[in-house]
């Protein structure tokens, strides 16, 4: 049985961006729906900062963020939680799963994934499956590679990735994995997890020994979060992280999915499509009162 966050405890609650664009209005929507779900819940609202990627995130988008979640006025409980600061964390999270023969070493490119996967696709008549962001399945091509020679090729420094082997993991729980889905009411809804449909995802790089996914996981736990509210386009994605929390032993949140913001195209804003940010609008002159009111938060 799938553990919960016990219900003793205060409620927390956590508003996770990350410094590598500034915010947009989707992220006020999400900031605001955290904000008003932890006073119904009476609850405390954490400030994680999701800087991992050390690429694209920089110092100036970090203050951003604080400055436009100021200017909103939403206020957080303690030091917000950076987890570029806890890389170690992360990688003893993850060394528990490849004691348990539960990751491996994959050393293809991104361009060698693609090729293998187009050639199966092709082969399965256009059939080959995709993960639910539409990108097809990893076809385990280093999954079966020899444990001695893939640790010679990591120790001579080879470009690789860890991955999470799925039908090894979904054994290991030993069954359905499912969570919980709360509404603004607080009653719940079971949901059965189905994580195969994620293939073996990746949960580490060389260059960057974790992912979203056991960050996400793992900050979870150790902040105490014990209601995870996010975007519907993260929904699918729960079937990771249920998966990885059966197999570290720790407790599951309980979820709530709110919608999306879509521009007049209607495509989800995102800051890779330069939305409009919240600096921008604060210049022209926009109010944080009016942004509150205009997201339904007056």
């Amino acid at each position: 049985m799938t553990k919960t966050s016990p219900a003793s405890t205060i409620p927390v609650l956590r508003f996770a961006p990350s410094p590598n664009g500034r915010l947009h209005l989707g992220h006020a929507l999400s900031a605001l729906t955290n904000e008003r779900m932890a006073q119904q819940l009476d609850g405390r609202l954490l400030l994680r900062i999701e800087d991992i990627d050390a690429t694209r995130c920089r110092p100036e988008f970090e203050q951003a963020i604080r400055d436009d979640l100021a200017w909103l006025g939403i206020a957080f409980d303690g030091a917000a939680r950076r987890q570029s600061e806890h890389f170690s964390d992360y990688a003893s999270a993850l060394g528990k799963l490849q004691a348990r023969g539960l990751v491996y070493s994959c050393f293809c490119s991104r361009s060698e994934v693609k090729l293998a996967t187009a050639a199966r696709r092709t082969a399965a008549s256009g059939n080959w499956p995709v993960d639910p962001d539409n990108a097809p399945l990893y076809p385990g091509t280093c999954r079966a590679l020899d444990p001695d020679e893939a640790a010679r090729r990591v120790a001579a420094g080879a470009p690789h990735v860890l991955r999470l082997a799925m039908d090894r993991a979904i054994a290991a729980v030993g069954g359905a994995v499912g969570y919980r889905v709360f509404d603004t009411g607080g009653a719940t809804t079971p949901v059965t997890a189905d994580p195969a449909r994620w293939g073996d995802v990746v949960l580490a790089r060389k260059d960057t020994p974790t992912s979203y996914h056991l960050s996400v996981v793992v900050d979870d736990a150790l902040q105490g979060v014990s209601h995870v509210v996010r975007g519907r386009d993260l929904e699918a994605a729960t079937d990771i992280h249920v998966v990885l929390q059966r197999l570290l032993g720790l407790a599951t949140p309980l979820y709530h999915f709110h919608p999306l913001l879509h521009d007049d195209d209607g495509d989800k804003l995102a800051k890779s499509k330069g939305s409009e940010n919240l600096a921008d609008l604060r210049a022209r002159g926009v109010t944080a009162g009016e942004i509150r009111t205009r997201l339904g938060f007056g």
